[in-house]
């Protein structure tokens, strides 16, 4: 399977032509009967290779994580019991696990492309540092505290010197992610790294500012719409979703989907008890904007994740109405017939939609296939 941004590539090197590759673009899009921009694209495999390697790889960075563990267990002497002692031997495992993935990248992702493993490796890159770290800070905790005179029973005090420490640790592990996307522009990188900071701003409100956790969802959802803000700089600035910047901005939406979705639908108390008709219809409600939105920025993700609310909701309704047994049935068969439909009937949809938008048309994916200059 090859991507847009292969075709993209293999035209920039003169293995094909420009006139060639728009001749597959408009073949696919007429076979499919929808333009290729319209099909979200992002590649995951590039053969079943891709899965053994992925798998051999992932048992090589678990034992390396263990035995790094292991020797400074070893060097440390016995069983450790000190908070440093542990966090000596998470910091060893996590940073062998980093060193590995890094190594391991050097071939499977600068020289094989591959695509499944490249990511295994970037999230054990940015696992391991952000495990390193974090044990390396984060367990002399309490010498920091004796070193700055604060006694562990000042609970605050330790609060906002343990946000500081996963502040500090969020910074380090979302540069590392930075050095990562320069040396091997693996796509999800920017999206792991947005992740960090969003991570390192909530740790640092929960932290300094109290009562903070009683806004928690606010703040989530803040972070899910800046998220969403850099995902559509990425998006314009590949409209025709060609190159990999397509493919970053994919990520980008599913990091910032859940983001958006969960704390909405946890501030209006869906889970909460009994959903009533009223809080079903406005699930509802929210699920044809989340729609709206998706198919202004030819983007899935966000139905997908609030798609466990609105399934929520109709079972709710459908148990009010007296459908007690089949009501889980009932939920399936209407959501899962209405989520064909939409993607049956995706692109006049969207085209529709575009077309209520303005001059903001002009930002988003074209509703067309359009030619390759």
């Amino acid at each position: 399977m090859y991507s847009e941004s292969d075709l993209a590539g293999a035209v920039a090197a003169g293995a094909l032509t420009p006139q060639a590759a728009e001749a597959l673009r408009n073949h696919v899009a007429a076979v499919r009967s929808t333009p290729t921009v319209d099909e979200e694209h992002f590649r995951l495999l590039t053969g079943f290779n891709d899965i053994f390697v992925a798998i051999a790889a992932g048992l090589i960075l678990v034992a390396v994580g263990f035995i790094g563990s292991y020797i400074a267990g070893k060097a440390i002497g016995g069983t450790p019991n000190d908070p440093a002692d542990i966090g000596a031997m998470l910091s060893a495992g996590g940073f062998t696990v980093a060193i590995t993935s890094w190594l391991l990248g050097e071939y499977f992702t600068r020289q094989r492309r591959m695509a499944l493993p490249s990511i295994l490796m970037l999230l054990g890159f940015a696992g391991g540092l952000f495990a390193g770290f974090g044990g390396l800070l984060g367990g002399n905790l309490p010498w920091y505290a004796e070193k700055l005179g604060i006694g562990l029973a000042d609970e605050l005090a330790v609060n906002r010197l343990a946000g500081t420490i996963a502040v500090v640790v969020g910074v380090l592990t979302a540069a590392g992610t930075w050095v990562h996307w320069r040396r091997f522009m693996v796509p999800i990188t920017v999206a792991v790294g947005a992740v960090a900071l969003v991570t390192v701003a909530v740790g640092a409100i929960m932290a300094f500012v109290p009562g903070s956790d009683a806004w928690l969802n606010a703040i989530l959802l803040v972070a899910g719409l800046a998220v969403f803000a850099v995902a559509m700089r990425w998006d314009m600035s590949d409209r025709e979703r060609r190159t990999r910047r397509s493919d970053v901005a994919f990520w980008l939406h599913l990091a910032a989907a859940p983001l958006i979705a969960h704390p909405v639908f946890h501030m209006l108390g869906v889970f909460n008890g009994n959903i009533s008709p009223a809080m079903a219809g406005v699930v509802l409600a929210l699920y044809i904007v989340f729609a709206f939105v998706a198919l202004a920025v030819d983007r899935r993700a966000l139905l997908v994740s609030s798609l466990v609310y609105v399934l929520w909701a109709m079972y709710a309704l459908f148990e009010l109405t007296g459908a007690v047994e089949l009501s889980a049935a009932l939920t399936g068969l209407v959501i899962g017939s209405a989520l064909l439909m939409l993607s049956a009937f995706w692109q006049p949809m969207r085209a529709r939609v575009v077309g209520l938008l303005g001059g903001l048309r002009e930002s988003l994916p074209p509703t067309q296939q359009v030619a390759m200059a």
